[in-house]
């Protein structure tokens, strides 16, 4: 299991673009993709590509490459659509799920009320979520998806706080992070600075 947080200057200059005020939703949107896209790129860095034939313009050539059917990419909604907006493209033949969860505002523990989940046996499985705050959200729906058959599982956070990277460490030994900020800490539930709250701005819900 591994934590790792992004070095590169660019993530680091879309994640201060992500906590100005001023971005209008569709920027917001924008951004988060971005950043989700080089989150992946970087998560996939240790991973094995397999020898395939594939015809080119001088005939066949065999060629290393990922088999794109061996991925699932889910989003917990809302605010991690756009990160999956933009990783698929990348990956137009993998398999996309989708799992909404409902924090409770007292307790801050993620709660399941959606989930549409291809078959994950031998998959090699890419949450994806903005934000990573007590870690009650990702908690739960990490133990939903080894209960479908997720073993091979990545996250892609955003922004994390550092209470919420121990305690889903803690809970999720086996699965390896990607985050591109670990902030200062948690607050009433918020993580400082932060960007606010990711899903309302941007869906423009404030």
């Amino acid at each position: 299991m591994t934590v790792t947080q992004s070095k590169h200057p660019l993530v680091a200059h879309l994640v201060s673009r992500l906590r100005e005020s001023r971005l209008d939703p569709l920027q917001v949107r924008q951004t988060i993709g971005d950043i989700g896209r080089y989150l992946l790129y970087e998560s996939l860095e240790t991973l094995t590509l397999k020898r395939k034939r594939i015809d080119t313009w001088q005939g066949e050539l065999e060629v290393d490459a990922f088999t794109e059917s061996d991925f699932v990419f889910i989003p917990i909604l809302r605010a991690a659509l756009p990160m999956v907006e933009h990783i698929l493209p990348v990956f137009p033949n993998a398999m996309g799920g989708f799992m909404a969860m409902k924090r409770d505002e007292e307790t801050f523990e993620g709660k399941l009320y959606y989930d549409r989940i291809p078959d994950l046996y031998g998959k090699t499985v890419v949450v994806c979520d903005p934000m990573l705050a007590t870690g009650g959200s990702l908690d739960e729906a990490l133990t939903v998806l080894k209960e479908k058959g997720g073993k091979d599982i990545i996250s892609l956070n955003i922004i994390a706080a550092p209470t919420g990277v121990e305690y889903i460490k803690n809970r999720h030994p086996d699965v390896s992070f990607f985050i591109a900020s670990i902030d200062e800490k948690i607050e009433k539930g918020f993580i400082y600075p932060g960007m606010g709250d990711a899903g309302d701005r941007a869906y423009n819900t404030l």
